[in-house]
């Protein structure tokens, strides 16, 4: 909470909480669905667009409260506590990368947010060959599986590759409209 003064701490952990809540409805909102419950959605937004306002340890909490929430209220496909780790806590908070572009203009902004969802991205990514390794398919995507790793990248890519493409492309759309730079930089906070 490094960009928080006192006279702003209620205020941001009133946004953080908003936008937590955000995150899990827009993660119950899904484009396709692939085996053992992976999908693409806009659920790592709120969290990037919030560390973008508010910085780096600010956005890793928010992303650290996800990922219990998460967990909490969908975790039902989680194996073990390597799977509660690195699919939930771990890969959400990382999210908050993305504060590291906080009040850095416009490229830092955009790199916030790629940071954030490549932070999640890689964590998941590791997960899906550590714990999700041993249920990989003969046959996946019309390819023969035969490698954790490469299964893994093609699966995480599918999903959590496309969210984090989509938000990312939300992110900069949203940056471009110049009514709500100030509001997404924190700009309105000085």
């Amino acid at each position: 909470m490094s960009n928080v003064t006192s006279r702003n701490r209620t205020l941001m952990l009133c946004e953080g909480a908003v936008m937590v809540a955000i995150a899990e409805i827009l993660g119950f909102l899904k484009f396709g669905h692939l085996p053992n419950g992976g999908s693409i959605s806009l659920m790592m937004l709120p969290i990037v667009l919030f560390a973008l306002r508010w910085g780096l340890s600010s956005g890793l909490l928010a992303g650290f409260v996800l990922g219990v929430v998460d967990f909490m209220i969908a975790g039902g496909i989680a194996i073990g506590w390597q799977s509660i780790l690195g699919d939930y806590v771990i890969a959400c908070t990382l999210i908050g990368l993305a504060g590291v572009g906080c009040r850095r203009g416009t490229a830092g902004f955009v790199l916030g947010a790629i940071l954030g969802c490549l932070g999640r991205g890689l964590t998941i990514y590791i997960t899906g060959v550590v714990v999700w390794g041993v249920y990989m398919p003969e046959e996946f995507m019309g390819l023969t599986m035969t490698n954790e790793w490469f299964y893994s990248l093609l699966y995480n890519g599918i999903t959590v590759g496309a969210s984090g493409v989509l938000t990312v492309i939300v992110c900069v759309a949203l940056y471009g409209v110049k009514a709500l730079r100030p509001y997404l930089t924190g700009g309105n906070l000085r």
